[in-house]
């Protein structure tokens, strides 16, 4: 090595030793006190003690941090404290990094130029923050409609699906944290598309094998007798369920049994189910009856099988044995039906069409037996709202609060009553969807309303025993009681105070086809059903619902403003009577989303 190569190498090692020193040096001096030009998210912190430093960012972002949080999903605002949501400044957090010994040498850094501008930091109990996030949910939440198919008079009938909507939990609660410490827009929350589990592709098979189910009679071969089923009749027993991402056919058996019925009777002994009856408060149970003849699941499976074929080979034989009933007298002994569940009343104002719609719903919920483990459907057990299916032409509440004229109108009320009778008796809520507007002769929210193919009023019966369900109406009241076994010594509804109170608006109407209408403020609710044993709360759940509000409709042109005046309604145009016209008050209301039809 020459001596000039010496002499850069000995230059160079003192230059290191230089920066090591130096780096040490201001390892040493980090520490007690924050080196001038330190800030936490602009507060300067430069030069005090730890704790001067504490209080420091406390007391200038301290309240900034603590104002009122708003969080936006589309139409729907929620406010709400951070501490509620388990958001606060950690000013310790904050101000940690400019005291003690540091090796980090950014921070460092930052100390040597005096530029050290550290950020604020949020604590967050995440627990308490996801609870929150997920009552959001529970408003803004709505899950896809399934398409839906159905054969009528033999053509199959597609309902597409409708996309839902789901809350991001994760990316929603993110955002709320990164908005304490800022300056306080609303929070966007986010909410993501959800489509239907049942693909186009899926929908248009099912329809191929109703359209080839519905285009020929089957011939059936049981004993001496040969029979055909129509093939209306086939497309009448056909329906499909939704099995995964497919529509899955099926065949009533019962449906193919009747068209055929006249052609079995000579080779057929009618039998009947157990089933159950109340006398005095006491349930009795009706003893079954043994028949013989065809059975209907093996004529439904037997048909099933030939559905796709050529009308040539569209044959089945099936055997003649007895025909057990479905329910004995025996099982229905076993299943525990007892005592009285729960018994729940709702009135209603008279109207024919209520009288006849209401009680078509009641008839047909009347003499339910559900097992333990099954779920009950409010439209699976009232059938399409159709003239045909026994309904007529009622109010109900269309899009934007705003009444018009449906088929099935007051069939929410027989669901309000199901749903509050299966409420007490302790059933689980599987689904069920409030009116859009608060209607004053309900329960705040605890009433549910249905609207075919796109919502339902759904139940479990979580029961290690059965339950029998019994509904009867007057010209104004419907009476639905629950039987069984009690799990429960008592069951009860805890209101909470009315909230998030948002005005009606006012409309005018000048079309011939008005109906007048009186006003309703929207508002969320939470009503807590609480569960009792031996007088001792045992379980405690919360239901959510909000209101939207509805217009006042006026019928009339707005009247003018007169000078000095404000306009009043009035004048011009008057709102009806609810003895005349629909009032929120007193009549039916609509679906979930106060967008669609329901059966009010």
């Amino acid at each position: 090595m020459t001596p000039t190569q010496k002499r850069v190498l000995l230059g160079m090692v003192g230059v290191v030793a230089l920066m090591v020193l130096a780096y040490i040096g201001l390892v040493v001096s980090s520490g007690s006190s924050a080196h001038v030009g330190t800030s936490v998210a602009g507060v300067d912190i430069g030069g005090l003690s730890e704790v001067e430093a504490v209080t420091a960012v406390e007391d200038s972002l301290g309240p900034a941090a603590a104002k009122r949080l708003k969080v936006r999903a589309l139409d729907q605002t929620f406010g709400l404290r951070p501490v509620a949501a388990g958001l606060s400044l950690d000013a310790a957090a904050s101000v940690a990094p400019a005291f003690g010994h540091t090796w980090n040498p950014v921070t460092l850094l930052g100390n040597l130029l005096g530029t050290n501008d550290l950020p604020a930091v949020v604590a967050v109990d995440r627990p308490l923050l996801m609870a929150q996030v997920g009552i959001m949910a529970d408003a803004v939440d709505v899950p896809p409609t399934e398409p839906t198919l159905v054969v009528e008079a033999g053509e199959p009938v597609l309902t597409p699906g409708v996309p839902g909507r789901e809350l991001d939990r994760d990316a929603t609660a993110s955002a709320m944290a990164e908005a304490v410490l800022k300056p306080r827009a609303p929070v966007e929350a986010v909410v993501l598309e959800v489509e239907p589990i049942v693909t186009d592709a899926a929908a248009q098979d099912a329809i191929a094998v109703a359209a080839s189910a519905g285009s020929s009679p089957v011939t059936v071969t049981a004993g001496t007798v040969t029979a055909v089923i129509p093939a209306a009749a086939v497309g009448r027993a056909l329906s499909f369920t939704q099995d995964g991402t497919a529509l899955v056919p099926q065949l009533d058996g019962a449906v193919l049994h009747k068209s055929i019925a006249k052609e079995l009777r000579p080779i057929e002994v009618t039998g009947r189910d157990a089933t159950f009856k109340i006398k005095n408060g006491n349930v009795k149970v009706v003893k079954s009856k043994v028949g013989r003849g065809v059975s209907d699941d093996e004529l439904a499976t037997a048909v099933a099988d030939v559905i796709e074929l050529p009308a040539a080979e569209r044959t089945v034989n099936v055997t003649v044995g007895t025909r057990e009933p479905d329910l004995t007298t025996d099982e229905a002994k076993a299943l525990g039906i007892t005592e009285q569940l729960s018994s729940f009343t709702q009135y209603f104002p008279y109207a024919a069409y209520r009288v006849q719609n209401i009680g078509e719903a009641a008839r047909r919920v009347n003499g339910t037996v559900l097992l333990p483990g099954e779920t009950f459907s409010m439209n699976d057990t009232i059938k399409e709202r159709t003239e045909k299916n026994g309904y007529t032409v009622g109010f109900v509440v269309g899009e934007g609060g705003v009444f018009a004229e449906a088929l099935g109108g007051g069939v929410s009320t027989a669901t309000t009553a199901v749903w509050t009778a299966a409420f007490y008796a302790g059933m689980e809520r599987v689904e069920t969807v409030a009116h859009s507007i608060y209607i004053s002769r309900y329960k705040p929210g605890l009433e549910a309303t249905v609207a075919w193919g796109m919502f339902d009023m759904k139940f479990r019966n979580d029961t290690p025993n059965a339950v029998f369900i019994t509904s009867g109406i007057t010209n104004g009241s419907i009476t639905v009681s629950f039987w069984g076994t009690k799990e429960y010594s008592d069951i009860q509804a805890e209101y909470g105070e009315r909230r998030d109170i948002v005005p009606f608006a006012k409309i005018y109407d000048k079309s011939d086809t008005c109906l007048g209408q009186g006003g309703v403020d929207g508002f969320a609710i939470t009503v807590d059903r609480v569960f009792y044993k031996d007088g001792a709360e045992v379980a405690r759940e919360p239901i959510t619902t909000r209101y939207k509000p509805a217009p006042a409709v006026i019928c009339g042109k707005k009247p003018d403003k007169k000078p000095g005046k404000k306009g009043a309604a009035g004048d011009n145009g008057s709102s009806a009577s609810p003895s005349a016209q629909p009032d929120p008050a007193v009549s039916d209301a609509p679906s979930g989303d106060g967008d669609t039809f329901s059966n009010g």
